[in-house]
């Protein structure tokens, strides 16, 4: 098949991860797959490093230039399937389509928990001018069937994919040592874009509560809310117990490192990448119930969850694995077991190729029967 996905936002995280670890996933299955992007979006930069071909667009408005640039690279394309993954690409690609003779067929990927605001043009676009409707998580699936009064066999929740040959459970200590930290601190820790709602600030507030010396927080990730955790972390006065380690690469270095993964994201979430690495590495989690995030983990059998901002029971929860590492060990185990069945990379691909095939399929009928 010849797939092209679409992103127009520029900022980087889990959406824009999962759409080059898709593409490359499905070039190593046989099919051609690229992806278009506004030239300044980190999406543009990074595509060559997971070797997937990527055009520059002006989509991240939506406007005439925006509109004509994305219709004709699918006019001269001759894509069986264009999955857009942001609102206004998504706005784009609709339009676009409907304004061509023999249109890919369009799937829209719904990466976040927002709610959908069901007015005439979202029905439209979800129920209409997209073939089918992609989610990270059942329960982002069954908002947008209810808000949207969506078809059921419309919708479909495909969650992000973890390679499990990458994040696996390695020597805590040989992973401490090749990144340079001190063997004899234990470490909470956090991998996720510096966004408010991932919860920085709420764990900073946990961490400055737990009166233990040789405790360390790794906090791994860049991004726009770096400047108030920094002011953050001065006004704590925890500058020398913080570690803000930056982007990272190889995020599954940093993973086996820790002791504790903590997300307390407060919003916006489907299934987080950042889970199941962990759960993937077996470690310890402490979460909260936003989102997706219970489709991978449940209280007291793979993660500890906690009500969403509130440092105080996010302190308490660290403070138990902590205390009890029997527990800690206990959860870890659970977590891979879980993360290996069902969050796999090949587990996303395979649904995602299926989907991509059947849609394909059933649009090239449809023109022939026109």
């Amino acid at each position: 098949m010849r797939i092209l996905h679409t992103e127009a936002s520029c900022g980087w995280g889990g959406q824009e991860i999962r759409i080059l670890e898709e593409a490359r996933g499905l070039i190593e299955r046989g099919h051609s797959v690229s992806v278009a992007c506004p030239a300044q979006a980190r999406l543009y930069t990074e595509a060559p490093r997971f070797g997937v071909p990527a055009v520059a667009l002006p989509i991240d408005r939506k406007n005439w230039n925006a509109f004509r640039a994305l219709r004709r690279h699918l006019r001269d394309g001759a894509f069986d399937v264009v999955n857009s993954h942001s609102s206004t690409d998504s706005w784009l690609a609709a339009l676009a389509c409907a304004t061509l003779s023999e249109p890919p067929a369009l799937v829209r990927t719904r990466h976040v928990s927002v709610p959908v605001r069901p007015n005439a043009l979202n029905r439209w676009l979800y129920g209409r001018a997209a073939c089918h409707i992609v989610t990270t998580g059942q329960s982002l699936r069954q908002q947008l069937i209810d808000g949207l009064q969506l078809a059921p066999q419309r919708v479909t929740s495909v969650p992000t994919g973890i390679d499990t040959q990458r994040f696996i459970a390695a020597e805590r200590d040989a992973a401490l040592q090749a990144l340079g930290l001190d063997s004899r601190c234990k470490y909470i820790g956090i991998v996720a874009t510096l966004r408010s709602w991932k919860g920085h600030l709420f764990l900073l507030d946990a961490f400055a509560q737990l009166a233990v010396p040789e405790l360390r927080l790794l906090i791994v990730g860049d991004g726009p809310m770096r400047g108030p955790i920094e002011a953050k972390i001065a006004e704590l006065q925890l500058g020398s117990r913080v570690i803000l380690a930056g982007q990272q690469t190889e995020p599954e270095r940093w993973m086996q490192a820790i002791d504790i993964f903590c997300l307390p994201s407060y919003a916006n979430e489907g299934v987080p990448q950042a889970i199941v690495q962990a759960m993937l590495c077996a470690k310890a989690i402490v979460a909260t119930p936003v989102g997706a995030i219970l489709e991978a983990v449940s209280h007291e059998e793979s993660a500890l969850i906690v009500p969403p901002q509130d440092a105080a029971a996010l302190a308490t929860a660290i403070r138990r694995l902590l205390d009890d590492p029997a527990l800690a060990g206990r959860l870890g185990v659970s977590a891979r077991r879980r993360a290996s069945a069902d969050f796999s990379l090949d587990v996303m691909l395979n649904a995602m190729e299926e989907l991509f095939r059947r849609h394909s399929d059933e649009s090239r009928r449809s023109l022939s029967a026109n």
